[in-house]
């Protein structure tokens, strides 16, 4: 018999959050039974499931486990995660891979409070902490300016129903609780036109610029990097999946900046385009042992979310790799493959959990 008092969505959540808070930070469980915890929990959205995050941030022997729980945090848009975020984004010890997101999540989250590390972390030494740094400052700025702006000027936010496998299993449930940053970006118009679940780092150039003039921008190495990030989620939004996963595939065998090489992976991975092209540069990526291991992790969960058959060997020889975070992403993306083909994998919160 049902227990009435389970039916409320607020006990419900707590229970959800209590259970996989356990999974979460349990580090004997293989890597992809942690990743679920994780986007279940980031589906599950609320206050305590942040805190339940946030408990898994700083010890952790995974920089691939910590790097994700700093991309969720900063997709829940969480005000509560600032300090800690600040805290290890200021750490020059921590793996650079963590750092990165950790400021990437805090121009996601885009509360003042977030200002005086992202600027510092401007002139960091490591370049790939810089540059996101960088980004995610003038993303702050560019949202703060926004929600300057009346009311009245600002058009409906488009219907967000599209991206990666990650992101669908992610997404914020019907009736899940939201934090005051997700409460807050309601109002923020940045991504007002994107049809995908992202909250991007920086937002897309605007629909009226002509293809060829995103992909001249996207494709120059001179180009302003908030220039080419806004270019390439311009053409991820216009709909030519395969045209797009085309130039990103360029993008792979021509850029030499890793931030902008990791993203456009990650892109490629929210289009699910089965283009031979794209998926022939994943696979390079992926194989080049001399390439950053965060373009390396992006490239491996990018062939999991696009799922064809014919990656799962690849996928299989590099969870072996010597580079754990190459390795773990692997595991992760071929659990990720085996519930795209078989579309099993269906995110408890969205279940609607409710115990007999």
């Amino acid at each position: 018999r049902h227990d009435g008092r389970l039916r409320d969505p607020r006990r419900r959540h707590t229970m959800s959050v209590e259970t996989h808070r356990a999974e979460l930070v349990d580090q004997s469980l293989p890597m992809p039974r942690r990743f679920r915890a994780l986007f279940t929990l980031r589906s599950i959205g609320g206050d305590d499931a942040v805190a339940a995050l946030l408990g898994a941030m700083t010890d952790d022997p995974s920089a691939l486990f910590r790097h994700e729980v700093a991309f969720a945090l900063g997709q829940m848009q969480a005000p509560g995660a600032v300090g800690v975020l600040k805290r290890v984004l200021r750490d020059a010890t921590d793996d650079e891979m963590v750092r990165h997101e950790c400021a990437e999540a805090l121009g996601a989250i885009a509360t003042e409070e977030c200002v005086d590390a992202l600027r510092d972390a401007c002139v960091d030494g490591c370049r790939v902490v810089r540059e996101t740094a960088t980004l995610a400052l003038r993303r702050l700025e560019h949202a703060r300016a926004k929600r300057g702006e009346a009311k009245d000027a600002v058009e409906a936010p488009a219907s967000k129903t599209l991206g990666s496998a990650k992101e669908r299993l992610s997404a914020p449930a019907n009736d899940a609780p939201r934090t005051p940053g997700q409460l807050m970006e309601d109002k923020d118009p940045l991504d007002a036109d994107s049809p995908y679940l992202s909250v991007d780092p920086v937002p897309a150039a605007p629909a009226s610029v002509p293809v060829d003039d995103l992909t001249a921008v996207l494709l120059d190495e001179s180009a302003d990097m908030w220039d080419r990030y806004g270019a390439m989620f311009a053409l991820r939004n216009r709909g030519d999946g395969p045209g797009a996963a085309r130039t990103l595939g360029e993008v792979l065998g021509s850029s030499e900046s890793a931030l902008l090489k990791h993203e456009a992976c990650y892109v490629l991975g929210q289009l699910q385009e089965a283009d031979a092209t794209a998926r022939a540069s994943l696979v390079r990526t992926l194989e080049d042992v001399r390439e950053h291991p965060m373009v390396r992790h992006e490239a491996a969960e990018a062939i999991g979310s696009i799922a064809a058959p014919d990656t799962e060997n690849l996928l299989r020889k590099y969870a072996g790799d010597g580079d754990r975070i190459v390795a773990e992403s692997c595991e992760v993306a071929l659990d990720i493959m085996a519930s795209e083909l078989s579309g099993e994998f269906v995110p408890l919160a969205a279940c609607g959990e409710v115990a007999a």
